[in-house]
């Protein structure tokens, strides 16, 4: 990976590293947002449209292998910068006090481990969608890993506008 020092500087390929998480966290937020807004309040028969009506009409199960797919590679690429956070992110944090956010941010890596725990099982309830028998499990564990997933992306948002990446 040293040629690769040849072409960008340090602090540059971190931040690469960094947006590609981000993006990955949006295009996740959003699917699953999608998906917990379709179990949650099923369009009714005889509802005008608009943008509501098209957002929750989606087909929730069409996204079970993308939340899946961007779950992991969102953890892989939060684990990879978890390593320069832990140096250059966390310790000033601590030094200045800020124990709070600290909390937060470790309350987040705790649920997206719980989270990437619980993706089989999603997978599972959500491949099996005509067994009206794991309904309410189907929905609640998307409302489940949604909520981990809002929580995770907004902490992390806190943690980098305390201390700023690669600062």
């Amino acid at each position: 990976m040293d040629f690769l020092f040849d072409y960008i500087s340090v602090n540059t390929f971190w931040t690469i590293l960094f947006i590609i998480h981000a993006l990955l966290a949006v295009a996740l937020l959003g699917a699953l947002t999608h998906q917990a807004a379709a179990v949650l309040t099923p369009p009714r028969t005889g509802d005008t449209g608009g943008f509501v009506r098209r957002f929750r009409s989606v087909s929730a199960p069409s996204y079970t292998a993308v939340v899946c797919l961007l779950w992991v590679l969102a953890f892989i690429f939060g684990g990879w910068i978890y390593a320069k956070y832990r140096i250059y992110v966390r310790i000033p944090i601590e030094q200045e006090g800020f124990y709070k956010t600290l909390g937060a941010f470790e309350l987040k890596e705790h649920l997206s481990s719980i989270g990437l725990g619980l993706l089989p099982l999603y997978w599972y309830l959500w491949k099996n969608v005509a067994n009206t028998t794991y309904a309410s499990a189907r929905k609640w564990l998307t409302i489940v890993l949604a909520a981990i997933c809002w929580y995770s992306f907004l902490s992390g948002h806190i943690v980098n506008n305390v201390r700023g990446f690669g600062l």
